[in-house]
């Protein structure tokens, strides 16, 4: 409004114009000084472009996936106070929304007459430890090339990616790289009384798959009913990843999303707050556990 008027103003003087719109010369005057001098704004005036800053930083450094309650969850971490409604306010302010998970798309394919291990989970997607439950499932990304797929593993106590991997085909040694990767990485021979779930899918209860989990001491564990609730938490790891990285743009080439997936995987578990933790990473629940773990032993 201040725009018109000062467009205006030449012609037809400002109090003409401020009795058409209507509003009082003295709010127009007011508006003006508070422009050109922001220190006689008011204090919450001042206050929103100081949270402004520290909103727009947030979401941009969490791969613009962030609503209200995780940007205020991450501003409370850097001790910025705000209220949630004031963030929510903001946001709106600035145009910023976060990402919406859209429907799952079914990709198990199973074969009932191939044997599967019993399920040991019992949809209890729940671990007192790291590397204790794993789960893993894949799902498919569409590029101008043609179609690839995703695998992840993930390990239940944190929600950490431990496994990943991107390729052109959905065949057994697809999978087996992403459980190769988790094995490599966590070492869950010394420890033991880790179980592995998934769903029944062909790839999953493959002679070769269950071997290589016999080799390494893992105990295999299959979804017995055959829906997505038999392997709910990797199904809605898959959904996360759809909607913060896969849905937001096209993709080229399988090289472009197995990047784009390394980078969302290290922000996944490094910086990305998740409200079944208690509202921080997974790598930093998992140093947690570990410290008061070495400090229990300490004391005893």
């Amino acid at each position: 409004m201040k725009m018109f008027i000062d467009e205006h103003r030449a012609v037809y003087g400002v109090e003409p114009i401020c009795r058409v719109l209507p509003i009082a010369p003295s709010t127009y005057y007011a508006h003006a000084r508070c422009q050109t001098d922001p220190e006689r704004r008011s204090r919450r005036a001042r206050r929103d472009d100081v949270l402004s800053t520290h909103i727009q930083r947030v979401w941009d450094g969490n791969f613009h996936v962030y609503g209200a309650r995780k940007v205020w969850r991450q501003l409370r971490r850097e001790g910025v106070v705000a209220a949630r409604c004031t963030v929510e306010r903001l946001m709106r302010r600035l145009g910023l929304k976060g990402v919406v998970r859209g429907k799952p798309v079914k990709t198990t394919v199973s074969d009932k007459a191939t044997p599967c291990p019993l399920d040991k989970v019992n949809r209890q997607f729940r671990a007192e430890r790291p590397n204790a439950l794993w789960v893993s499932d894949f799902t498919y990304v569409s590029t101008w090339q043609g179609f690839v797929y995703v695998a992840f593993v993930i390990d239940v106590f944190a929600r950490r990616i431990v496994g990943w991997r991107v390729s052109s085909s959905a065949r057994t040694d697809f999978v087996l790289d992403a459980l190769e990767q988790a094995l490599y990485a966590r070492r869950p021979v010394d420890q033991g009384g880790l179980i592995h779930h998934s769903d029944r899918g062909v790839q999953y209860v493959s002679i070769r798959y269950t071997e290589r989990l016999a080799e390494a001491g893992v105990e295999p564990s299959v979804g017995s009913v055959g829906d997505s609730y038999d392997n709910a938490l990797a199904e809605t790891i898959n959904g996360l990843y759809k909607a913060e990285v896969i849905h937001r743009r096209s993709w080229q080439s399988r090289e472009r999303v197995e990047l784009a997936t390394l980078e969302w995987v290290d922000w996944f578990n490094h910086r990305r707050l998740l409200a079944p933790i208690g509202n921080i990473p997974p790598a930093e629940a998992e140093a947690i556990y570990y410290r008061q773990f070495i400090e229990s032993a300490q004391a005893a």
